[in-house]
């Protein structure tokens, strides 16, 4: 066989769509495997928060405490109360505990947790009051709660003002609106018509995409068509890499071993050419398959890695997506597992940029604290995996938009 017979033999074989189906990466279709998949050396973005957290847990490595003793009080609480009342609401400390309380005056306060409005009536003893904020665990170790003296959050002398404020707490909170309280507030709906260029502006990267297909991939594969069910099926083991590998990485490593181009995961053309292999995808229902072995045991990773609790804050995905889904983190509903990952990658209107599911994992280590990983660990591509199957049967609609 000639070397240009070769060649095209190796392009045919691609993205054929005879391994649709199949639940690993073909090994005849070309990917380069060495180099990492995004641009080095990672850095975390300069407008998110950029503090270490690495001697908390992250999905890589698992440091997560064990709840301390009880912490034992010699004397009551002589805490400030009007100290306590800024720090229940100071947003630089773990988004403050406005986000899951309800407290008087507060602006948009959550309700992951009861309200607070009437705890001192309650005459809780010091002690109590104390160790539930020092740590939740030491009094209910199912709680959700954040560790708050124990993860060093908090001072204990802070905590005291904290007590001290809670107790002065008595009256039931009266709101001005039903979008004041989270029991009442409305259920956001997403109505805009997310494939409609007017309404979502991230529908620019569909023609961007187009056009990148039209540079890169049409001399190999000129029937886009053919591959309008492959985006539902990602993704896929790669025996070579020894993980699942998602779209966007795909992207990235597919290009460089056939056209020499790069396309960096994250970077501005690999989210157009995945925006636009997923649009193409548009009414198809997610379908990815679990039956191979080495798919079986990432997926069942992706469900552990879910539970872990990650950073500072000890927030897992299910804390928030499972077990507080459908409340209130102060102004912000948290949706439940289903229906996460069907309309990624989505413009975000808070942020006027697109954001994949990768970006989407790295922001919420971030927002708990915990130290994100590089694109293409294989720890996100589990992740990814374990809420592809939960979102199985749903229909693809790319690009999505949420705020």
């Amino acid at each position: 066989m000639s070397q240009m017979m070769r060649k095209l033999g190796i392009m045919a074989l691609t993205l054929a769509p005879l391994s649709l189906a199949a639940a690993v990466m073909s090994p005849k279709v070309p990917l380069e495997t060495k180099q990492p998949a995004y641009k080095t050396p990672w850095q975390r973005y300069s407008s998110w928060a950029q503090d270490d957290w690495s001697h908390f847990s992250t999905l890589t490595a698992n440091h997560s405490s064990t709840p301390p003793a009880l912490q034992k009080l010699d004397a009551p609480i002589q805490g400030n109360a009007e100290n306590g009342k800024k720090l229940v609401a100071d947003r630089n400390r773990g988004g403050s505990c406005i986000a899951c309380h309800i407290f008087p005056g507060a602006d948009l306060p959550g309700n992951v947790g009861p309200s607070l409005a009437t705890i001192g009536a309650a005459q809780r003893p010091d002690e109590y009051l104390f160790n539930y904020i020092y740590d939740p665990r030491t009094m209910n170790p199912y709680s959700v709660m954040p560790p708050w003296g124990s993860h060093g959050i908090f001072t204990r002398e802070e905590i005291n003002d904290i007590v001290a404020y809670l107790k002065t707490l008595s009256k039931p909170v009266e709101f001005k609106s039903a979008n004041d309280d989270p029991e009442r507030r409305p259920i956001p709906k997403e109505e805009r018509d997310n494939l409609d260029d007017v309404e979502n502006p991230g529908m620019f990267a569909v023609a961007e995409g187009e056009t990148l297909y039209a540079k890169s991939c049409a001399s190999c594969h000129k029937d886009k068509n053919k591959y309008k069910g492959w985006a539902v099926t990602m993704p896929k083991y790669e025996a070579k890499m020894k993980k699942m590998v998602g779209v966007e990485e795909f992207i990235t490593r597919h290009t460089r071993a056939t056209t020499k181009e790069e396309y960096p995961m994250e970077g501005k053309e690999n989210i157009a050419l995945a925006v636009f292999m997923r649009y193409l995808a548009n009414g198809e229902r997610i379908n990815v398959d679990i039956k191979d072995a080495k798919t079986k045991a990432a997926l069942e990773r992706g469900e552990e890695l879910s539970k872990r609790k990650l950073g500072q804050l000890n927030f897992s995905c299910t804390d928030c997506h499972q077990i507080a889904a459908r409340r209130w983190i102060r102004g912000q509903y948290l949706a439940g597992m289903e229906s996460m990952v069907d309309h990624f990658p989505t413009y975000r209107t808070s942020r006027g940029e697109i954001w994949d599911i990768r970006k989407r994992f790295q922001w919420c280590n971030v927002a708990i604290r915990a130290n994100e990983l590089p694109p293409d660990a294989a720890e996100y591509g589990e992740l990814e995996l374990y809420l592809m199957n939960r979102n199985n049967g749903l229909k693809m609609s790319v690009p999505g938009i949420r705020h």
